[in-house]
């Protein structure tokens, strides 16, 4: 018999919703709409509904399936509560008991378990991608937002209160800019995507850069796909933005690989498509920052730093249905 996991991504604007084979293959996926009225029961209503619908028409290709369970990638989420917890990009109102919920709905189901959605993609780094065979390593996910998970001895760290994990607000300039959650000088603010923006627009100011191939482009519109274009073509402005960009990472990351000595930092999201741009200034500067124990004789970090495996139109999906089979080891 066919083993089958779902795995439920919760973003501000849409849910979506797949069912993943054991080896990360999407077979099938939908998406509804995320509330903005805050109406949690309808929404269970809605998943409901979208998962039987799933499940059927899976099951009428193969009837010889089971379905383990559901995992669920969400902003501010709670994996040992089952909760999401005053998320501020979802009309969600305080704390809501999603897993209890879903329990009561869809009882049929073995597993339900939440977590938020950069921990759900470590898990699944950890289940399909670049982490298999891996006991220790740390996932950075680059976008909107900097978020992490991490695992230790083939554990995701979720710490005492379920909320551990939060590289991306490392305090990396004291005083800085104002980060997402209000806070000056995160991590975040420099190497999200909107901070690579924000440092272009800087570094054009700074040097006066009228000649730049991203001087046109308004702050509303130049994104961070725009400086990879431009840093192509050699466009002076967008190569320094990375360097600086690799440099600002690399200090989040040196500290993160003090902290757990992991064996390797994968790194997943929109600016990763950069490649070498990126990548090349962020391990030239990661070993300047390390400590001599987390380096090899010829100076570079022990840890080794890579891009995410998982592909990227289904990374959520997956990761959150690898929370099913962890459950599943568990048991």
């Amino acid at each position: 018999m066919k083993k089958i996991a779902l795995g439920i991504d919760i973003g501000g604007t849409n849910t979506a919703i797949g069912t993943v084979a054991q080896d990360g293959t999407v077979i099938n996926k939908t998406s509804i709409p995320t509330p903005t009225d805050g109406d949690v029961d309808s929404y269970i209503t809605s998943i409901k509904t979208a998962v039987k619908e799933l499940i059927n028409s899976l099951k009428s290709l193969d009837s010889d399936t089971e379905v383990l369970g559901i995992g669920i990638g969400a902003p501010n989420a709670n994996y040992h509560k089952g909760t999401i917890e005053h998320a501020p990009n979802l009309a969600f109102k305080g704390v809501v008991p999603l897993v209890a919920k879903l329990k009561e709905a869809m009882p049929e189901m073995k597993y339900i378990s939440l977590t938020n959605d950069a921990n759900a993609a470590a898990l699944g780094e950890l289940i399909y991608g670049g982490g298999r065979g891996m006991k220790d390593f740390i996932m950075y996910t680059l976008g909107t937002g900097v978020g992490s998970g991490i695992i230790v001895n083939g554990d995701l760290v979720y710490g005492h209160d379920g909320f551990a994990g939060e590289c991306g607000h490392t305090m990396l300039v004291p005083g800085g800019r104002v980060c997402g959650c209000g806070v000056n000088g995160h991590l975040e603010s420099y190497c999200s995507a909107g901070g690579i923006k924000r440092t272009a627009f800087e570094l054009m100011a700074y040097y006066n850069a009228n000649d730049s191939l991203l001087a046109d482009k308004s702050f509303r519109d130049l994104e961070a796909k725009d400086v990879s274009i431009a840093a192509a073509k050699g466009d002076k402005i967008a190569l320094e933005t990375f360097r600086v960009t690799g440099d600002y990472l690399a200090r989040g990351i040196a500290d993160s690989i003090h902290h757990t000595a992991p064996e390797a930092v994968f790194l997943f999201g929109g600016p990763t498509a950069a490649g070498d741009l990126l990548m090349n200034p962020l391990k030239e500067a990661l070993s300047k920052y390390l400590l001599p124990t987390f380096k090899n004789s010829n100076g570079e970090p022990k840890a080794k730093i890579l891009i995410s495996q998982l592909k990227a139109g289904d990374a959520a999906i997956v990761g959150a249905s690898a929370l099913v089979w962890k459950e599943e080891e568990k048991n």
